[in-house]
């Protein structure tokens, strides 16, 4: 294959996610950080303790790794196979080792420290000396001031994590994947609300292609509870069969911890080199080295933060265990069954209904994603001014359930634009919420005839998918998450600093 026909080298703005395959991803890299190797040989030997020459040129550097391996990070996390894990696993060395080898560099490392310290330092911009003092700050948490068998272990150890990191995230993919519950009778489904019938139905159908067709599908099953959030939750809130929610809740709360997706050893390892890394860096402990580029800066400060919630929250959670309790007794559930972990969610379910006569399933009509997102683009506007327009078909996506937008300002220019990945799809797709950063804002990055750089976000989310001609009915929490992610979204998309910070090239 030649490089300049593999789409993850593209020079279009955003990813062709519709051609890029694991193929590429080798390639690709090796290109990439063969020829990021020789600019960083070459800025070290001609760096100067300026913005224009030491900030812009490493923005440059990283920014071109960042992007291409962003990519690949983004789609193991959201297209998930094997193939892409073998490439992906092919590569990663070489990433964190090039990424050592900028965050270990003296010569950048001094000129940072000049730049700092230097007249120049006055007049960059609150944004700019954030940059600097944080490059400062990352290069000595990544070991700059190493010297020999300290720093080679050091290394070593960043490739280790970094390895059992991404063993870790799928051992919890596959671990999800392989965990079923199939039900057939009414007895084993009561208490189930007709949403969670029709996804439960729909996903036996996917798992059993060769069953024969029902009419009713929802109604006569047979039905499959798995892992997935939309699923397990649910299930634990309404099943009536305290038997069945207890195998759900261990299946959920053990996953990844049986072979062959077993964890406990990949945790017992990262615990353990974590400790050595930070003490090479000459602190206490990992938290100690973690905390140390975080706002609470030190752990006293974090357990004291908790210890105040702790003393806020304790006898309200307190009466509300005694209510559930009280009403589970009052249900008849059996003396001598305690509540336990797997009754909390039903009871406080049914708590609910008896305190409000409502439940979650009364509030999912309301929800529908359309009706949930013109909701969350008007508050956008009212809030600051900003126009959010679908652009679904202007760029490559990598499943059909995503959509692509455009975020403009009050006058209609452009400004941003965001993917949003909103379905569960636990067979390629890992689980919970969360905002990456596909582009970001930069003067320093923009196009030619251009200012500036505009950001792109990713929005994934795991929420319930649609059956058939239902659309997506979203839980309240389901919301919640939405309107979560899309704040941190908004944070990356209507920044008007115009420098990337991004500082770690692996990111």
């Amino acid at each position: 294959m030649q490089v300049n026909d593999n789409p993850l080298l593209s020079s279009a703005t955003l990813p062709q996610f519709a051609t890029i395959l694991p193929e590429h991803v080798e390639p690709a890299i090796r290109q990439v950080c063969a020829d990021l190797d020789a600019a960083l040989t070459a800025l070290e030997a001609n760096v100067e303790p300026t913005w224009s020459g030491l900030a812009v040129p490493l923005e440059q550097i990283q920014d071109r790794l960042g992007r291409v391996w962003g990519t690949v990070g983004h789609l193991m996390g959201v297209a998930n196979s094997p193939e892409l894990r073998a490439a992906h696993d092919a590569v990663q060395p070489l990433v964190i080792e090039l990424s050592m080898r900028a965050g270990q560099s003296r010569p950048l490392y001094a000129a940072w420290k000049a730049l700092r310290d230097g007249p120049q330092w006055t007049t960059l911009t609150r944004g700019q000396q954030r940059i600097v003092a944080c490059n400062v700050r990352d290069a000595e948490l990544s070991g700059v001031g190493l010297d020999g068998a300290a720093r080679d272990r050091f290394n070593a150890i960043q490739l280790q994590l970094a390895e059992l990191s991404t063993r870790f995230s799928n051992h919890v993919l596959d671990a999800t994947k392989a965990w079923s519950l199939d039900l057939t009778t009414a007895e084993e489904v009561a208490g189930l609300p007709p949403s969670l019938l029709r996804l439960a139905a729909q996903v036996s159908r996917d798992a059993h292609a060769d069953a024969p067709a029902s009419d009713d599908p929802a109604t006569t099953g047979p039905w499959r509870i798995t892992l997935d959030a939309p699923l397990a939750g649910p299930f634990l809130q309404h099943s009536q069969r305290r038997d069945l929610r207890e195998r759900v809740y261990r299946a959920s709360t053990t996953r990844a911890s049986q072979p062959p997706f077993d964890n406990t050893p990949l945790l017992d390892q990262i615990l353990g080199i974590r400790l050595e890394l930070a003490t090479l860096l000459g602190f206490v402990d990992y938290a100690a080295l973690s905390l140390a580029q975080k706002m609470a800066a030190q752990p006293e400060t974090a357990l004291a933060l908790l210890e105040q919630l702790r003393g806020r929250s304790q006898a309200a959670a307190r009466q509300d265990l005694a209510d559930l309790q009280a009403l589970a007794a009052q249900s008849g559930q059996p003396e001598g069954q305690g509540l336990q972990p797997w009754d909390v969610a039903f009871w406080a379910e049914r708590l609910r209904e008896a305190k409000y006569d409502l439940n979650d399933e009364q509030l999912r009509p309301y929800f529908a994603l359309p009706t949930v997102l013109d909701g969350l683009f008007a508050l956008a506007h009212r809030l600051f001014g900003v126009t959010i327009v679908a652009a679904d078909g202007e760029t490559p996506v990598w499943h059909g359930d995503v959509r692509f937008f455009r975020v403009r300002d009050e006058a209609g220019l452009p400004i941003a634009a965001f993917y949003l990945d909103p379905y569960s799809r636990p067979a390629h797709k890992r689980g919970g919420a969360w905002m990456d950063e596909c582009i970001g804002r930069s003067s320093a990055l923009a196009s030619a005839g251009e200012a500036v750089r505009l950001p792109v976000a990713y929005l994934v989310c795991n929420q319930t998918p649609p059956v058939g001609d239902v659309p997506s009915l979203m839980t309240f929490g389901e919301v919640e998450t939405l309107f979560h992610e899309f704040g941190h979204g908004l944070q990356h998309m209507l920044t008007q600093v115009e420098e990337d910070p991004m500082h770690d090239m692996t990111a």
